[in-house]
């Protein structure tokens, strides 16, 4: 029985993670990133027990590529800016973000 090659999952965690890259989408985009590398591996080392499209699975390995790198880099600003700012003023940044929020309710 041959198996699928479905990219599927590896696009709906990609896409996923790219939509919540500020909330550290970067813990979606890898791992879809990696599973995509694995089934693409496998796929071209037995071509034989896969049945889909390799190209496929190929542009959502970089799609999930794409996504992972622009989630890094969000995480690595997040904490550069966590690191680098005083806590007093993150946290007056926020409740004032938090006050227009309620205002616009």
């Amino acid at each position: 029985m041959k198996k699928k090659l479905n990219p599927t999952l590896v696009y709906v965690l990609s896409i996923a993670g790219f939509l919540c890259c500020c909330l550290g989408g970067a813990f979606l985009s890898v791992p879809a990133f990696f599973i995509a590398h694995k089934k693409v591996k496998d796929a071209e080392l037995n071509p034989d027990d896969y049945e889909g499209d390799i190209n496929a699975m190929k542009t959502a390995k970089t799609v999930a590529l794409v996504s992972a790198i622009i989630g890094v880099l969000v995480l690595i600003r997040v904490i550069y800016v966590l690191a680098t700012q005083d806590m007093d003023e993150f946290r007056q940044v926020w409740e004032e973000a938090m006050e227009q929020a309620r205002q616009n309710q």
